[in-house]
């Protein structure tokens, strides 16, 4: 499949729609004129997205610490600093359900090449993670756009993520490795599906970046593959139904358009890249590199579904751009909250408006409009890469809430999480769709732009209020200070307990993470190194109980405990912590190590 040739005297329009242009008698202006105004314009471009991207990393950083790091961020720092010393396969570790080794994990390598290991690694990375995410969709909100209508699309979709909520929404998008990262492949991948010329070329590009999300992360098939494979099949399929450019003279093969044909192979690749990536991952394993745990998701009840789910899926979606307001109490903050309710009909507005073009706006399809209504270069309106882009946000949006709502994922609002992906493609759909799209009378279209400038002035005064809170110390800090100070050596505790001492500490005191089965101690299965738990080459004597804090559970099994290493030589209480020690290695007690 050739590329095609420009598509002289057309113009591609917020939609994708191709449009004549009118060239008129204007004077031109000389060569070097024209030459320099434009580099002076591409240098300020550029200087304006720098600093932008330099304003936002710095704002989001500031957020990323008001979160305590936790036992999550702090073993992907573990695995990173393993593949930075020699284990780049990740050698005896077992995952979570989620491996983020073509994502996050070389993003805190190249984070901990520069700062060692170390709490502000996670801080660090979250900030710059969420600035990518905004950067990249405010690109795919320009599209093709320049002057006025590139600066609403660009500030509608940067404004709408601008400010993440104090809080719940901050631990969603700016603490540790979560799939709001995964965001960063497939906002990638979606810009060039939007800037590349319809060649052969764009598929495997696309189907690359696909595979290479897909081995870090799972959630990329409802995410990314499956929605570029049903709007593809989708166009392909309305393309051949209504008579459109379709076919062509000849064997019937050779009578696909090229337009169908870069279509057929954009979601044949999308397909590939899922045997890709899962031919990547049993390499990997065959190679004796890291396992993951097998995702726990399962389809609800329809009664859980109905019940349950669509009202955790609808507070998900307002926790996302920042407006849930639901049981806050009245205050300065709770207006503020309240006034991202503004992003979230916007995102709504734009998700309506693509939803409604796709089954009602029939210039959407190559072959919806009669043979003869094409345009001067013999292109169908709407047939373009641009318009398709629009379809493929949508299906990402419909695809990813779709499958929250009908899994046991959707436990509690914190599982917005798993739709993290939503926001970055809703705002960069509504950029797309509104920027010159106002509906109303002329007077109203003329107050909408100012109405949005007041909105945006109130999210910045609310975020500038995020950003008084105060920074906070990574969970199980008094834990870490006094075991770096006695050095009593490496000990065990619960998953929260565990890991977080040994990032924070810079491994100079370390807890493994340790569960309880049938009334012993056990090693923990999730997020672990093998190498922890081998009494020949690694050593314990000393186990920590608390009882938690809200939403992470404590290791309070004493009685477990005792039942496993007997009694304690000594015993210290460190706050809420009690540290049991003894003078053996306690490996060597762990079930499966006799």
């Amino acid at each position: 499949m050739s590329c095609p040739s420009p598509w002289w005297n057309t113009h591609v329009n917020a939609s994708g729609d191709a449009q004549n242009v009118t060239i008129g008698p204007a004077r031109p202006r000389p060569p070097a004129a024209q030459a320099v105004a434009g580099h002076s314009r591409r240098v300020l471009a550029v200087g304006a997205w720098l600093l932008g991207a330099l304003a936002a990393y710095l704002v989001y950083l500031r957020l990323a610490e008001t979160r305590a790091v936790n036992s999550d961020g702090a073993a992907q720092a573990l695995q990173a600093w393993d593949m930075l010393h020699g284990n780049p396969l990740l050698r005896g570790w077992t995952t979570s359900d989620v491996s983020f080794y073509t994502t996050e994990l070389p993003q805190y390598m190249l984070v901990e090449l520069a700062r060692g290991l170390g709490e502000d690694t996670v801080h660090i990375a979250a900030a710059m993670t969420y600035t990518l995410v905004i950067l990249l969709a405010a690109l795919v909100a320009k599209g093709t756009a320049t002057g006025r209508e590139a600066v609403v699309r660009v500030a509608l979709t940067a404004g709408i993520m601008l400010a993440p909520q104090l809080g719940s929404g901050t631990n969603v998008l700016l603490s540790s490795p979560d799939h709001i990262g995964t965001s960063v492949p497939l906002l990638a991948a979606w810009l060039v599906l939007d800037r590349a010329r319809p060649c052969w070329h764009t598929p495997v590009i696309v189907s690359s970046m696909l595979a290479v999300a897909l081995v870090a992360d799972s959630i990329t098939a409802v995410a990314g593959v499956i929605p570029l494979v049903l709007v593809c099949a989708f166009r392909v399929v309305c393309a051949f139904l209504v008579g459109g450019p379709f076919l062509v003279g000849g064997p019937f093969l050779a009578r696909i358009s090229a337009r169908r044909w870069y279509e057929i192979a954009l979601g044949g690749g999308a397909i590939v890249a899922v045997g890709a990536a899962q031919a990547a991952g049993q390499l990997i394993r065959a190679l004796g590199g890291y396992t993951v745990r097998p995702l726990g998701a399962q389809v609800a009840p329809l009664g859980e579904i109905v019940w349950h789910n669509l009202p955790i899926a609808a507070r998900c979606l307002l926790l996302l751009p920042g407006a849930d307001f639901l049981g806050l109490p009245a205050g300065q903050a709770t207006f503020f909250v309240a006034l991202h309710l503004a992003g979230a009909w916007l995102a709504a507005a734009g998700i309506a408006l693509a939803a409604w073009q796709l089954f009602a706006g029939s210039r959407l399809f190559a072959g919806s409009r009669p043979r003869g209504d094409r345009d001067q270069a013999g292109h169908s309106a709407g047939d373009s890469a641009g318009g398709m882009l629009s379809q493929v946000l949508l299906a990402c949006i419909a695809v990813n809430v779709l499958a929250f709502v009908i899994t046991t994922r959707a436990y509690a609002v914190s599982s917005a999480r798993e739709i993290a992906p939503v926001l970055p493609f809703a705002a960069a759909l509504a950029g797309r769709q509104l920027a010159r799209r106002v509906p109303g009378t002329p007077l109203a279209r003329r107050m909408a732009l100012p109405a949005l400038g007041v909105v945006l002035v109130g999210y910045l005064a609310g975020l500038g209020l995020e950003l008084t809170t105060q920074a906070v110390a990574p969970q199980a800090a008094e834990l870490t200070s006094w075991l770096e100070s006695n050095h009593l050596g490496t000990g065990l505790s619960g998953y929260w307990e565990a890991s977080v001492v040994s990032l924070t500490s810079g491994n100079r005191a370390a807890v493994r993470p340790v569960t309880v089965s049938g009334g012993r101690v056990v090693p923990a299965t999730n997020q672990v190194k093998a190498l922890w738990y081998d009494k020949e080459r690694s050593t314990a004597d000393f186990v920590v109980l608390f009882p938690g804090v809200a939403g992470y559970p404590g290791f309070t099994q004493r009685r477990a405990v005792l039942a496993t290493f007997g009694n304690p030589a000594r015993t210290y209480h460190v706050g809420q912590y009690t540290v049991l020690y003894w003078r053996k290695n306690l490996l060597s007690d762990l079930a499966g190590n006799r």
